[in-house]
């Protein structure tokens, strides 16, 4: 492969005590937890708004809050569901506290947080490097609309989803030992006889919420004529009359591949299409649909994991080991996605799992920390934490660890646990 070097002076436009990279579900909330908790702090955002695969890509619902009858995803996530819910834009689903939302309230919601707590925002933004010696990161670098620009930094929170800077300074990823799950990318259908679906919402515990008549029937059709590769289908309600989120679609692609990425995008728009055709005639309440609009972006399941402190195993997080360092918990099933087929491997947990703070820094690294579905767990516990409301929970939990830090101006591995665990605790998380 060709190569050409690069010499360029980049600006340092701030600097800041927490820097966190992506303004996902992990990202956005870490930030408010760092700034409420006395820490200077950025956040890095490719888009224009907050909320990731919430509202860029258009995964509903946010699951999940409550198991068993109690609040596990407690703290700012729970304080947003509550102000969302407010002005109209959630509705709590309950047994299990999946939260359908409007995604523009979502982003308005979020955006008001985010400035209220001081946290200063960086839109538009790409972080395409860094500069780090011997595991301590100084600068974060981006790619803006007026050029390339770096943030000075004392601390850095990682909540990109593929792991971006953890890539850039060469931590350790886990091989992986089965395929990756598929992407999706979620569509919107409108003029839904949404009264007549009637499994739009994601309510009842132990039950996967598929829609199986439109399975069957597609699973049929796909033996005379061709059917794109689909999953569930599951539908997810935004609060409109006849409008539902579809998440069908799935292909296999490594989404940390910008080549991968786009034949993804390109092939699964294609399929969105000829799927909203194939509703309208199986299934008589989308009988005058029409397609409203695709996600901007494919909703990614997963790509990179990194080899932390500790590889939280999927046998831990069965049996609910109640680790020392326990920062989040998680009671979203085991959902492990075939690539290839219509296939799923779904595990319903007997009670919400713990998350240890470990999972989240990694050896020899004294200033990262990394919230988002990248962190370290293996395949099987990483399908459960993947999901919403536990990667908010983990940004809450790095955001006020890093802010913690920068009080003593000590490395990330040396935090005080207990009063990490009893602060968030004060804050309402069940750990």
């Amino acid at each position: 492969m060709k190569k050409i070097i690069q010499t360029r002076e980049i600006p340092v436009i701030g600097r800041y005590d927490v820097v966190v990279c992506g303004g996902g579900p992990a990202g956005w909330i870490a930030a408010i937890a760092a700034a409420r908790s006395g820490a200077k702090t950025a956040m890095v955002e490719q888009f224009g708004f907050a909320g990731g695969m919430a509202t860029a890509g258009l995964v509903l619902p946010i699951s999940v809050f409550t198991y068993n009858d109690k609040l596990v995803c407690g703290g700012i996530p729970w304080e947003f569901v509550r102000r969302m819910e407010t002005v109209g834009g959630a509705q709590v689903e309950k047994p299990l506290g999946n939260v359908a939302h409007d995604p523009e309230v979502y982003k308005l919601t979020a955006q008001r947080m985010l400035l209220e707590a001081g946290v200063e925002l960086h839109y538009h933004c790409t972080v395409t490097g860094c500069c780090h010696k011997n595991g301590h990161l100084t600068h974060i670098i981006m790619d803006t609309r007026s050029g390339p620009q770096a943030l000075c930094a004392m601390y850095v929170i990682d909540a990109t989803g593929d792991g971006a800077i953890c890539n850039y300074m060469n931590v350790p990823m886990q091989k992986k030992t089965m395929d990756m799950q598929p992407a999706s990318l979620i569509f919107c259908l409108g003029n839904v006889d949404t009264d007549k679906l009637g499994v739009d919402h994601h309510n009842k515990q132990g039950v996967n919420m598929h829609h199986e008549p439109i399975q069957k029937a597609l699973q049929e059709l796909a033996q005379t004529e061709d059917v794109p590769q689909f999953g569930g289908p599951w539908f997810c309600h935004i609060l409109h009359d006849g409008f539902t989120l579809v998440n069908a679609t799935r292909t296999f692609a490594n989404m940390a591949d910008h080549a991968d990425a786009t034949a993804a995008e390109c092939k699964l728009r294609e399929d969105a299409y000829k799927l909203t055709e194939l509703f309208r005639r199986v299934d008589p309440a989308f009988k005058n649909c029409y397609l409203a609009y695709t996600a901007p972006i494919c909703g990614t399941r997963e790509t990179r994991h990194i080899i932390g402190s500790h590889i939280l195993t999927g046998e831990e997080y069965l049996n609910q080991v109640h680790f020392e360092d326990a920062v989040a918990r998680s009671a979203h099933p085991i959902d492990i996605h075939s690539a290839y087929d219509t296939r799923q491997r779904i595990t319903f947990l007997k009670d919400a799992a713990y998350i240890p703070y470990r999972s989240m820094i990694v050896p020899g690294f004294d200033n990262l920390i990394v919230p988002s579905r990248c962190l370290s767990a293996d395949e099987t516990a990483s399908a459960s934490i993947r999901v919403q409301a536990p990667i908010m929970c983990l940004g809450q939990a790095a955001g006020l660890a890093a802010a913690m830090c920068t009080k003593d101006h000590i490395s990330i591995h040396d935090v005080d646990i207990p009063t990490l665990r009893q602060t968030l605790i004060s804050w309402g998380v069940d750990i």
